[in-house]
């Protein structure tokens, strides 16, 4: 007997996600958490187009461009003076294609306004269930607490961060690096007497490689510090040291910090787990793939993971799709996470810079098994490849889109009518697209393309549809 179909491991961005995902699909999930609360600090603060467009379909994107904001250009210091702009990346700005830019939030934002669109379509959270072991059958999952009894699940998904609790339990093992052997502090602080304007740049001196930031958080009165310190150093995390590191390396006073609100250590380093995928056991997220925080990869590929992972959950649990499906999440996200982590160490070490890499917009998966180009003379737009926005006789196709049914799209061809749980959007050829019909897949992807609708059946038999 299932406690649940889904049991998910970790309250943070990628449970969340998936957690909304599945509720919306009328799937049952249970997120458990190891602390009494959600996570309280900054950490993942930039969210990037893709994303965004992720959180629309999901219902969260009013909410999300509520909380926060543009980022803030970059502004060096030394002694005391102003030396100038720096930029690190260029501005993006929205197309009819991809219509949103990205935002900076704070980490304990987002996972708020997650958490409430999750109770609103009637998920749960459970706090204080730290997991302990896991078990499986051939039926299912089961899970053990530290306390409270344990939870059985046909699925269990390990949203529970680089330090996995799950993927220890599934022994699954995780390879990478050191992409920066020095410690560094990440915290939320207040600070009187600098201005909200910029993000503060206090680079080291020469020969030193004590460098300190401070980023106005939009939406509240907070400043992220994060700093870095000599090999060797064990960093404090007092507020009295907090505040120390500040005044040692800026124009500020101790007592300008007037609040640290959160403070944490962490070394930058790029790992990737050896499979994303151990039976009915899914790892997402951080404990799954690692990441420097350099290029704001991390947090968005973990929200991708999720919602690459809940519609195929939902296909096999509610429309009868054969469960070989999940195979296709480590094949389409494994590969993914891996040039992520590589984009993410390259612009850490300055061997790259942020831009269009790492807004998340090409992405896709052309080469997997999901992905069936079958017109002869294939545009712009193939199977495996993001579904741009843009409008199809006055209907604007994120709108089309948005929903957790698929897409058809027939332009500048007839179309059959279509089957169940797949919606009909018909018009001329299109700028973008070209000519043909695209099937969208529930996470925007381009499934199937085609001259004519032979083998559009049988493709879409594979999900439980007809």
């Amino acid at each position: 007997m299932n406690d649940t179909p889904v049991l998910i491991v970790g309250s943070g961005p990628t449970g969340l996600t998936l957690g909304i995902d599945l509720a919306r699909r009328g799937v049952p999930a249970l997120v458990v958490e190891r602390e009494d609360g959600l996570f309280p600090g900054s950490r993942g603060k930039g969210l990037q187009p893709r994303t965004m467009e992720v959180f629309d379909d999901l219902g969260v994107l009013a909410a999300v461009r509520a909380g926060g904001g543009r980022y803030p250009a970059g502004m060096l210091w030394r002694d005391g003076e102003q030396l100038g702009e720096h930029h690190l990346a260029p501005p993006v700005e929205p197309t009819e294609e991809a219509p949103y830019e990205g935002l900076m939030i704070p980490q304990w934002r987002t996972q708020r306004i997650l958490r409430d669109r999750l109770e609103e379509l009637g998920g749960k959270i459970a706090y204080g269930r730290e997991l302990t072991d896991v078990a499986q059958d051939e039926h299912g999952v089961t899970a053990h607490f530290a306390a409270g009894p344990p939870l059985r699940a046909r699925y269990l998904v390990a949203a529970d961060g680089g330090r996995s609790a799950v993927r220890r339990a599934v022994g699954t093992g995780m390879t990478g690096e050191a992409v920066d052997p020095l410690p560094m502090l990440v915290a939320d602080v207040r600070v009187a007497g600098l201005d909200r304007d910029w993000w503060h740049m206090f680079p080291p001196r020469e020969g030193r490689d004590e460098f300190l930031t401070l980023c106005p958080l939009a939406g509240t009165d907070d400043f992220q510090l994060v700093a870095r310190f000599t090999e060797g150093t064990r960093v404090d995390l007092s507020p009295d040291a907090v505040r120390q590191v500040v005044a040692a390396r800026t124009h500020l006073a101790a007592e300008d910090v007037t609040e640290v609100l959160w403070a944490s250590d962490f070394r930058p380093r790029a790992a990737l787990t050896d499979r994303f995928r151990a039976g009915r056991v899914f790892l997402a997220g951080d404990a799954a793939h690692v990441h420097s925080p350099a290029g704001g990869q991390g947090l968005n590929t973990s929200v991708q993971d999720a919602y690459n992972l809940g519609w195929k959950l939902g296909a096999v649990l509610s429309e009868g799709a054969d469960p070989s499906l999940l195979d296709s999440y480590e094949e389409e996200r494994r590969a993914v996470a891996a040039d992520m982590l590589g984009l993410s160490t390259r612009i850490h070490r300055g061997e790259a810079r942020r831009g269009g890499a790492t807004l998340q917009l090409d992405l896709g998966y052309r080469d997997c098994s999901l992905s069936a180009e079958t017109r002869t003379e294939p545009g712009p737009v193939r199977a495996g490849d993001r579904a741009p926005d843009g409008r199809v006789d006055g209907t604007r196709l994120f709108d089309a889109f948005r929903g957790p049914h698929w897409t058809l799209l027939a332009l500048g061809t007839d179309a059959p009518e279509p089957p169940t749980g797949v919606r009909l959007v018909r018009g001329p050829s299109h700028r973008t697209y070209g000519t043909g019909l695209f099937l969208v897949r529930p996470d925007g992807y381009v499934g199937w393309t085609g001259d004519t609708p032979d083998g559009l059946g049988a493709y879409l038999v594979r999900f439980g549809t007809r």
